[in-house]
């Protein structure tokens, strides 16, 4: 067990008034489904002008008020891609990255890691964003699963660095591990550090999506999108919550 002990989700996120853009994958306390979590946050009106939208094969951010949006370059994107036996999900264009790779060259276990040797953190100076990233993947047959994240950010705000980080995991029943661009706000905001945070899940969508959407920051919170996997192969059940409707 991590040295830091197991969070809650509501301890993390009500104690943390800008965390950004977040992912947690992890097994549900049941162990019976993959849980995937991933929400955006905004500080500005035009990061604040997004909604989620799902499609065949993926799930896009769209600007809610098209006349507001003025750079779409770093928050229209697709988040969440299907991939064979798979689902990954990024806070960038980097989701494309990944299966643009796997499509091209195959999945040798490596793919992950491979295409995101390609990109590096955005480059929104001073805050120079990570990107964060997680996949994984299904084995139905066996009822089992595994996941990776990543993050790919400045070395402390230092541009001409890109450090690049990856963590592979066996699940267990009950925990995630939660990763997020930024520690905490500020100016410039800094980047997230140390290893994904892990966290207790529980066993629905619901209860995920409540415990996530109830505790983030009334006014930065944006967007949430909750995918569940059964691992028998079944439906996976999936919740999409935006604050502009």
């Amino acid at each position: 067990m991590s040295v830091k002990g197991v969070n809650k989700i509501e301890n993390l996120l009500s104690t943390n008034s800008y965390p950004g853009r977040g992912i947690m994958v992890g097994l549900s306390a049941d162990g019976k489904s993959a849980m995937i979590a991933y929400f955006i946050m905004g500080r500005s009106t035009n990061s604040r002008n997004r909604i989620f939208e799902r499609y065949e094969g993926g799930m896009r951010t769209k600007a809610f008020d098209e006349s507001k949006l003025v750079d779409p370059s770093l928050i229209i994107y697709n988040p969440y891609l299907a991939c064979e036996n798979g689902d990954i999900v990024t806070n960038g264009d980097q989701t494309d990255t990944v299966l643009d790779y796997i499509k091209a060259n195959g999945d040798d276990g490596y793919a992950f890691e491979k295409s995101l040797h390609t990109r590096e953190f955005e480059p929104d100076h001073p805050n120079y964003t990570p990107r964060i990233s997680a996949m994984l993947k299904y084995a139905f047959d066996k009822g089992t699963f595994g996941y990776k994240l990543s993050i790919l950010k400045s070395s402390d705000g230092n541009p001409e660095v890109c450090n690049r980080y990856f963590y592979s995991y066996a699940p267990l029943k009950g925990l995630g591990h939660f990763i997020h661009t930024y520690e905490c706000d500020g100016n410039p905001i800094p980047s997230f550090y140390g290893e994904p945070e892990v966290v207790e899940l529980p066993n629905t969508a619901k209860e995920l999506a409540d415990v996530v959407w109830n505790n983030l920051n009334e006014d930065n919170k944006v967007s949430l999108f909750i995918r569940v996997v059964p691992l028998d192969g079944s439906a996976p059940e999936e919740i999409i919550i935006n604050k502009n409707k």
